[in-house]
């Protein structure tokens, strides 16, 4: 369990060692299943390839998405923008805090603490650690790195600032605002002088959104009968900026409320990702009220980062951001974790603590 993978890596350098690892069993159709995936007891050998430039790391914080379930589903080509897991053999991966066990590479010693992207097991030797950073800010709970300052909080910063270019006065709505990205948007649009709306799958979110966050008003779409009524309820002058996280009918009733020159950054749909056909949307409301609508990724921002991190953690220090996290013990949690986020179980950011330092 998670006891015994948080001790310290004391085997002598080239042994072999138990390496737990998840993976998927199959492609998934439909909400996705414990069943789906299995913890397997893989085994990693102490040892980076003489003369390379890998390292070996020990997870110790994962991060679960709602964006790995598109990835196990099997898809063309071109149909996807990373690729599909591949059941049976490969370990899931997605980003993680790690430590630095033995390293061939001239940035890296170990000891050294960073995040990237490794596998969902609990040590990963990385070939070209090219997309491994260094935590510059130790202050901070590690996991914060698989939300707040990593992936999930420069999504935010991105999306609401570089995509949507939100602006003081505006109103700006959320949805699923609870999770690992809306908790950070709607904090960073109030800082701008935004009035901002959010909504979540239940009355404990809402109340998370009001009290904790900072959000002008939140509603519980899991209890409104008409998504349209609740949204001219709290935002009766209409929405200069919607963050887009759900997809659907939330999106459909999105638009019916947005305001002229409105502008929707697109960063999930997690409404859609277990369904074979994907729900309908009134499009049209884009030409009438000329409205942008705009995908993104976030790997286009990457050059971003250092001057998000620290203004992150600023506003972490001086206690203008606050973050709430839900935290899964152990590797064999993982799995669970992960299909949780489609039921709504979990309350924030969504990590899985393999080993604690």
């Amino acid at each position: 369990m998670a006891a015994a993978a948080a001790s310290v890596v004391a085997e002598a350098e080239g042994e072999e060692v138990t390496n737990r690892q998840v993976i998927l069993k199959r492609y998934v159709n439909g909400c996705p299943t414990v069943d789906d995936m299995e913890v397997v007891a893989g085994a990693v050998r102490l040892a980076v390839p003489p003369g390379s430039a890998a390292v070996l790391v020990k997870n110790l914080y994962l991060s679960c998405d709602p964006y790995m379930r598109t990835r196990m589903t099997r898809h063309s080509e071109t149909s996807n923008f990373v690729p599909d897991y591949v059941p049976g053999k490969q370990v899931l991966d997605n980003c993680s805090v790690c430590k630095v066990v033995l390293s061939g590479h001239p940035d890296f010693k170990p000891g050294d603490l960073l995040w990237g992207v490794t596998g969902w097991e609990e040590y990963s030797l990385i070939p070209n650690p090219v997309f491994c950073h260094r935590i510059n800010h130790q202050e901070f709970p590690l996991s914060y790195y698989t939300g707040v300052l990593g992936v999930p909080g420069l999504t935010a910063y991105a999306g609401l600032f570089e995509v949507a270019k939100a602006k003081k006065g505006e109103s700006v709505f959320v949805s699923a605002a609870a999770g690992a990205v809306g908790q950070i948007v709607g904090q960073l649009a109030k800082l701008t002088g935004c009035y901002v709306v959010g909504s979540a799958g239940s009355d404990q979110k809402v109340n998370l959104l009001k009290t904790k966050f900072g959000f002008d008003d939140a509603f519980n779409y899991k209890k409104e009968l008409d998504l349209n009524a609740a949204l001219k309820r709290c935002l009766p002058h209409g929405i200069d900026v919607y963050f887009e996280n759900v997809g659907g009918a939330m999106l459909d009733a999105v638009l019916r409320n947005m305001r002229h020159r409105g502008r929707i950054a697109v960063c999930g749909q997690v409404s859609q990702y277990n369904l074979e056909r994907p729900d309908g949307v009134d499009l049209f409301q884009l030409v009438g009220k000329h409205i942008r609508m705009e995908g993104f990724l976030v790997s286009e921002y990457a050059g971003d980062y250092s001057r998000f991190e620290e203004e992150m953690a600023r506003y972490l220090k001086e206690g203008k951001v606050v973050c709430v996290e839900d935290v899964a013990e152990g590797i064999e949690a993982a799995p669970a974790a992960l299909v949780g986020l489609f039921a709504g179980r979990n309350v924030g950011k969504q990590v899985v603590a393999v080993a604690r330092e």
